[in-house]
């Protein structure tokens, strides 16, 4: 099977530095688009829990802050880390704040829309807490609305490790 290419892939992390999504390969992954001040922000800590579960089973959640939902995310992405440690015990990796939707999207969120699209064949992310969960060899298998808990997603994770 040839590389797919979500291994191509790099995204901003908060300290200017690239993510090289490369270093994923043979993980799944799930992709989350975040806000701190949402209604579904209580999410952080259900994807905690899933990232505490699975971690050591080649597993990682990468978190994608956005502030184009309501203005949601309207801090710094020093901020951002800062209340999701204090706040939700987050350890897994959070990006830069960025776009999911419109002529800024980050590379990552253009590649996933492009591989699943949403309900009713709709692309556009609707609203944060959108998650992509990526299989070991790069494939998008499968993508949920904000208002999908990690706990009801825990199962599919579970069967595709």
């Amino acid at each position: 099977m040839s590389d797919s290419a979500f291994y191509s892939l790099k995204a901003q992390k908060k300290n200017e530095e690239f993510f090289d999504f490369a270093e994923l390969k043979g993980k799944t992954v799930l992709i989350v688009n975040v806000a701190s001040a949402c209604g579904f922000t209580p999410q952080y800590k259900g994807l905690q829990a899933l990232y505490e579960k699975y971690k050591d089973q080649n597993f990682t959640i990468i978190g994608f802050p956005c502030n184009q939902f309501g203005g949601q995310e309207p801090g710094t992405d020093e901020e951002i880390a800062t209340f999701c440690t204090v706040n939700h015990g987050v350890t897994f990796p959070l990006m830069k704040k960025s776009d999911v939707n419109g002529d800024n999207t980050n590379e990552v969120f253009k590649w996933l829309k492009s591989e699943k699209a949403g309900l009713l064949g709709l692309t556009r992310i609707k609203w944060n807490f959108e998650k992509f969960l990526i299989d070991k060899n790069g494939v998008v298998v499968n993508r949920w609305a904000s208002t999908t808990t990690p706990e009801a997603i825990d199962k599919e994770v579970g069967k595709i490790i």
